[in-house]
């Protein structure tokens, strides 16, 4: 029998296999990333994840979506160690991460890299230093190389010729392909982003999405997307979780979220303004509060 999550004032019915995606076929290895009946919560009054369970396999781009506040970034600071969880466990590349002392957790760093949200450049260095800054900071590795490797990673970018510029002279689109250029810059196995695509003219999200999912085949690594993004976002990802008031309440391959009679996932694809998530905030009835105004 289909299972019945309570979300809040969510109540979905999950499909019999709802908690085995395609590739959770009971081998471990073929997983990078494993989240484990993780909750977090800063204090007994903010809750933030319930029991997550989700795997992210070798190779694969899978997007985390769901509204504002619902603890799709939580996920990523889990993952990368900032910070640990109330309950359950986080594993990347076999690693327990909230488990690693500070070297540990530092090399491990070492082989993610991180999109943050609208870029986060250093804003006093070039855009060349930008993407050294990784290669000087953890290897030992010639200027010379440095420099090849630079431009080759904002070659990939569409920007080599830009690296002399300052980020006060980019537009948000090549901001955000900076930014890439970096996160890729030590060739990681892991690579998250935060709302890749806020902010983005049409062209330039187009642009970044199609250089997510090929930098992502091309260096064999491994893609998180915490996005709002529907429709970019089902162009490149292998496989999406919904996540909504702290609990993951729907998932499935970008086909299947499309084709979702799901009413939470039908209303968060077509942008609805009402349904499972209602547009009016939880308030008396509108006359009688008119006429209560007007009495008093």
């Amino acid at each position: 029998m289909p299972e019945t999550l309570q979300a809040g004032e969510l109540q979905l019915e999950l499909p019999d296999n709802f908690s085995q995606p395609p590739w959770d076929n009971g081998v471990t290895s073929a997983n990078l990333v494993e989240i484990d009946n993780i909750s977090f919560a800063y204090d007994s009054q903010r809750t933030i994840l319930r029991g997550i369970n989700l795997t992210i396999p070798r190779g694969k781009v899978v997007a985390i979506m769901g509204g504002s506040g619902c603890g799709k970034t939580t996920l990523l600071r889990l993952i990368g160690g900032q910070i640990k969880p109330t309950s359950g466990a986080v594993r990347v590349g076999g690693q327990t991460v909230h488990q690693l002392n500070e070297d540990e957790l530092y090399e491990l760093r070492r082989k993610m890299g991180m999109l943050f949200q609208f870029g986060a450049l250093f804003t006093d260095m070039s855009v060349f230093d930008n993407v050294a800054f990784q290669m000087r900071e953890h290897t030992n590795l010639p200027e010379e190389m440095i420099r090849d490797l630079v431009l080759m990673k904002l070659h990939a970018v569409g920007l080599r010729g830009a690296n002399q510029l300052m980020p006060s002279e980019l537009s948000g689109g090549m901001a955000r392909r900076v930014a890439l250029a970096r996160a890729i810059a030590l060739d990681p196995m892991l690579i998250m982003y935060d709302e890749p695509f806020a902010g983005l003219d049409p062209i330039s999200l187009g642009v970044i999405g199609q250089l997510i999912r090929k930098l992502n085949d091309a260096l064999g690594a491994t893609s998180i997307l915490v996005t709002h993004d529907i429709v970019e976002s089902l162009q490149i990802v292998d496989y999406v979780y919904f996540v909504s008031e702290g609990v993951i309440v729907a998932q499935g391959t970008p086909d299947e979220i499309r084709a979702s009679k799901m009413p939470f996932v039908h209303q968060f694809v077509k942008g609805e303004p009402d349904g499972p998530v209602p547009f009016q905030y939880p308030a008396p009835d509108y006359a009688d509060d008119l006429l209560g105004g007007v009495n008093a």
